[in-house]
């Protein structure tokens, strides 16, 4: 079971007494550990519990269960030359980076990393994501973009090309990649 997690987290303590109780998170304190819109909880208690026993009767039990606050956002489409130029204006106008995930619908990475992206959008609400699905826009847009692999996920900011992560590894490492590359260019 892995207690440490890469995104944010809330620990919550509950005494002997809590763990006793039918509904044993009623009566969580709850601090937060890291700040941020996405986490991730690990409850901590200690006492006897329910379920089986390892060791001494009044040790520390920790179980840790995953949810995510962040409301995932819908990326856009650009499906012409005509959208990304208006995506790279948006840029240069807000003075924001926009994300954009060149994809094709064969790739099952390309589909399995989609979701993912769109939960991070969802942590970056000034940040725009959008995707290219390559096999429907003009090769002219493709290569405007450099694009060689897929998935291909992209940093724009003020209408040039900041930094690329090519999606051909494990979807954690992807995801993390992202996010540190958001964090360096906003």
């Amino acid at each position: 079971m892995a207690l440490l997690a890469p995104s944010p987290r809330a620990l919550c303590v509950l005494e002997a007494a809590a763990a006793a109780s039918p509904h044993p998170h009623s009566s969580a304190s709850c601090s937060t550990v890291a700040s941020g819109a996405a986490g991730r909880g690990l409850w901590l208690w200690k006492g006897r519990g329910s379920g089986r026993r390892r060791g001494r009767g009044d040790g520390v039990r920790a179980e840790a269960y995953f949810w995510d606050v962040s409301k995932p956002v819908e990326m856009e489409e650009i499906d012409s030359m005509e959208k990304l130029d208006d995506a790279l204006r948006w840029s240069i106008e807000n003075k924001q980076p926009i994300v954009i995930d060149w994809m094709a619908s064969w790739c099952r990475k390309c589909i399995y990393l989609k979701p993912r992206l769109e939960k991070i959008a969802g942590e970056y609400p000034g940040v725009r994501f959008y995707f290219v699905d390559v096999n429907k826009v003009p090769q002219s847009v493709v290569k405007r973009g450099n694009i060689t692999k897929m998935p291909t996920i992209q940093l724009w900011k003020d209408g040039e090309w900041k930094e690329e992560v090519i999606g051909g590894h494990k979807a954690w490492l992807v995801m993390d990649e992202v996010r540190e590359m958001i964090q360096k260019n906003k």
